[in-house]
């Protein structure tokens, strides 16, 4: 769900094919010891638009880097080693917001201890919660945007044709039925007479389905999309961990709800990369229905006006600490807004986050502390 991204060794000129042309990109790395004017002659010769349609513009693998691959973040190398692809699928960088969430719900419940049990207990829950579904939602994204992608960023790894179909479905599989094991595990363990970790996942996971895939594909609604993604990313796992530990109660589900408003700005924030695919393709992200300097000042706002709201809330239930904690953590927040993102959301997108959402999910864990008291 809402961010991702992305060497011939030796050339014989003479034995070439079509074939070796569809499945190695043809960067003309320092190595190859022929001269630049033999190379042009053999491109010349070769079918142009072929090689144009092999050849990604945007993120030469001499460029890009080994670290951003193995997170699955804009700027990767492109990688032939099959676990790595793999795991690049998977978007390793959108883990820590889901793993946070059970956090902040184990938090919330009151009833988390520092000891053995209760520790493994929420590292499994965040394995499903992130490695498990994350990676579900994230490889199942990349495969039913193999065609934005093929624009925006034709060098990933669907896109390339690095990994096969056969393979990436099994991936999607995989995962789906490794974080529906343990969720119901989960249960088992937490003593449920109603399962109710293991519906959380059912029904995150079809939502993630019906975000990317036809016919419903939400993500094509800036507005809808974007707020489902951010449910899934705030909502969803603090719901596992508040049921984990404790009760998860109307008045949290509500509260988490809201506060996955401040989700739907972030969501828009990996938007902003995607704007000539979405609109090539029709569509409508917030970018490209409002236009990037609209979208921006959309983004921000939810962001800060949620955070704010929920401080308000906080103070009038009487945790004027707890508030007042929330809004100093939101000050940095802004400062990030003008120094970065609203300068170059497409610049300064993985900056912009990196320096800003720290703070943001700070505040998530006052809150889980404020409510559990």
């Amino acid at each position: 769900m809402a961010a991702a991204l992305n060497r011939v060794s030796s050339v014989s000129l003479s034995n070439i094919n079509c074939n070796r042309l569809r499945t190695r990109p043809l960067f003309l790395r320092a190595s190859v010891s022929f001269t630049r004017q033999r190379l042009a002659i053999r491109a010349a010769e070769t079918d142009s638009d072929e090689v144009k349609s092999q050849t990604p513009e945007k993120a030469p693998a001499a460029e890009g880097s080994s670290f951003n691959q193995l997170l699955g973040i804009k700027g990767a190398a492109q990688e032939s080693t099959k676990w790595k692809i793999r795991l690049q699928l998977t978007k390793p960088v959108t883990w820590p917001p889901l793993v946070w969430g059970v956090v902040c719900g184990a938090a919330a419940s009151g009833n988390f201890h520092w000891n053995l049990e209760d520790v493994v207990k929420s590292i499994v829950c965040m394995m499903m919660s992130g490695p498990c579904l994350t990676g579900y939602t994230q490889t199942l994204n990349d495969w039913y945007d193999r065609e934005v992608d093929a624009i925006n960023e034709p060098y990933r790894p669907i896109p390339s044709g690095a990994i096969s179909e056969k393979e990436v479905f099994t991936q999607i599989w995989l995962l789906l039925l490794g974080g529906l094991g343990l969720a119901g595990l989960l249960d088992v363990w937490a003593g449920h007479d109603f399962p109710i970790i293991f519906y959380l996942a059912v029904g995150g996971s079809l939502v993630s389905y019906i975000y990317s895939a036809p016919p419903l594909k939400l993500k094509q609604n800036g507005w809808i999309g974007n707020f489902a993604l951010g449910a899934s990313y705030i909502g969803l796992p603090w719901w596992a961990g508040q049921a984990l530990f404790g009760t998860l109660t109307p008045h949290i589900i509500v509260l988490t709800l809201l506060y996955s408003i401040a989700g739907l700005g972030i969501a828009i924030v990996n938007d902003f990369k995607s704007i000539e695919g979405d609109r090539a393709l029709g569509l409508q992200s917030l970018p490209v229905a409002f236009g990037a300097e609209t979208a921006k000042w959309i983004c921000v706002a939810a962001i800060d006006i949620t955070q704010i709201s929920v401080a308000g809330y906080l103070l009038g239930a009487g945790k004027p600490h707890h508030a007042l904690a929330l809004l100093a953590l939101i000050i940095p927040q802004v400062v990030f807004q003008f120094q970065y993102f609203l300068k170059d959301p497409v610049k300064y997108d993985v900056k912009y986050q990196a320096s800003a959402q720290p703070f943001l999910v700070l505040g998530l864990l006052v809150t889980a502390f404020a409510t559990s008291h």
